[in-house]
């Protein structure tokens, strides 16, 4: 059985602010797309990676894997307009009948090996697994006017991550089903399969560094968590 990564690298990162998608912006010379690809360009039992890149921004990415000599981008696909258009295109670019397969947000440019290797150890029992950290923040449910709506209990709310992770059979199906149900559209995977009640999902434990860049501030982060990982093997 093979193992993939899919690389959801279709955003244009708008809230940035910035004059390009932020998995092209650099940190240390080195593009957060650059990041998020080499984890599992180096993880020993990663077999394919496909990026599914912004349309406007295919030869970039071509230009960036090229320069990299990236052995295992076997494909480089234009993406959707959301997030589910283009986990659907890269999960249906693969034609094996059974896989394990990897989805993963490009702008998480420091998931560890070792979250991969738990997510992989996971699908041998499950199939259907998520990355999740716990919250130290109280969350709020609002109303449509902004105001509290309910208190969630603290010790029932996790934070999602990636890679979410799936058995390629499982998740070929979620797509196919939501791609019939136009009143719906989920914003990650775990929630396709939840919503056409496939299977549990089961969690793996994430990492406070594996960070979705989505702010300004979150570039700041970004320096100060590679710092951090320079400092490591000093």
């Amino acid at each position: 059985m093979k193992n993939y990564a899919i690389i959801l690298a279709s955003g244009t990162g708008s809230r940035i602010g910035l004059n390009i998608p932020k998995q092209f912006y650099k940190l240390k010379n080195k593009t957060i797309l650059e990041y998020s690809i080499e984890i599992f360009e180096k993880h020993p039992n990663i077999d394919n990676i496909i990026v599914v890149s912004n349309p406007d921004f295919i030869d970039l990415t071509k230009e960036i894997v090229q320069k990299n000599n990236y052995k295992k981008v076997k494909r480089i696909l234009p993406g959707g307009s959301t997030r589910q258009k283009s986990s659907y295109i890269g999960v249906n670019s693969i034609a094996d009948n059974n896989a394990k397969v990897l989805i993963h947000d490009a702008v998480r440019p420091f998931v560890s090996r070792q979250i991969i290797d738990n997510c992989m150890s996971a699908l041998d029992k499950y199939n259907a697994v998520n990355v999740a950290i716990e919250t130290s923040d109280t969350i709020l449910e609002i109303d449509e006017n902004n105001f509290i709506k309910s208190i969630p209990n603290r010790k029932n709310l996790m934070r999602c991550q990636t890679p979410q992770c799936f058995n390629l059979t499982t998740i070929k199906q979620a797509h196919k089903l939501a791609n019939n149900d136009q009143n719906y559209t989920a914003t990650d995977d775990c929630g396709l399969i939840l919503k056409y009640n496939l299977d549990k999902v089961y969690i793996v434990k994430g990492d406070e560094k594996n960070i979705k860049i989505t702010y300004p501030s979150d570039l700041i982060i970004a320096e100060n968590i590679l710092e951090m990982k320079k400092n490591d093997f000093k």
